[in-house]
């Protein structure tokens, strides 16, 4: 053997070699699946401009829906990491966008606002993406809104055939340029205005 090592550490070389490989591939699943949630902590509260002429200067900032004359997506996600990305992805797009922790949250806002599109995870807790759709389906004042699902479960994936009325189905990682293809065809659908 050209190397040999003491015979103290030789007994913890095997499990070495084997847990730290599988410690970095579950750091990198938890990762790209969105578990990872270092960014759950709340926004930072903006700091009051200081009096004086330059706070009355400021104008206040014109919502987007006024400007494009579409109403914002509301997008719906557990994970907040994914949340993030959807909420940039969209905004960047130059959409107003709201977003969900679950159904249960997404369907007050539903009650409160006329969105353009739903976006919405699959497997979330308290509401699940499946009961979010019926229900939003189920309801006279949100039945024409489109739909889009995403889920990173590919059994998951197979059961959304089932389902009509959907718009989309993106599976995790999703394609930006094609999502946002689809969300963008869809903003249209929807009137501001209900008739």
């Amino acid at each position: 053997m050209p190397f040999d090592l003491p015979e103290t550490l030789q007994p913890f070389l095997l499990p070495l070699l084997i847990v730290v490989p599988l410690a970095i591939l579950i750091i990198i699943i938890t990762v790209r699946r969105g578990d990872y949630r270092d960014f759950d902590a709340p926004p930072p509260v903006p700091r009051p401009l200081p009096p004086g002429p330059a706070a009355a200067t400021v104008p206040p900032p014109a919502p987007v829906a006024a400007a494009t004359g579409r109403l914002p997506l509301l997008v719906v996600d557990d994970s907040a990491v994914v949340r993030a990305k959807l909420l940039k992805l969209f905004s960047d797009a130059g959409h107003e966008v709201v977003a969900a922790r679950d159904g249960v949250e997404a369907m007050e806002l539903l009650g409160q606002t006329r969105f353009g599109v739903l976006i919405t995870d699959l497997e979330m807790p308290n509401m699940d993406g499946f009961e979010l759709i019926k229900a939003v389906q189920g309801a006279l004042a949100t039945e024409d809104l489109p739909m889009i699902a995403i889920t990173g479960h590919e059994e998951l994936h197979a059961r959304l055939h089932q389902i009509q009325g959907l718009y989309g189905m993106f599976h995790k990682p999703w394609n930006d340029r094609e999502l946002i293809k689809r969300v963008e065809a869809l903003s249209h659908l929807r009137p501001p205005v209900r008739p």
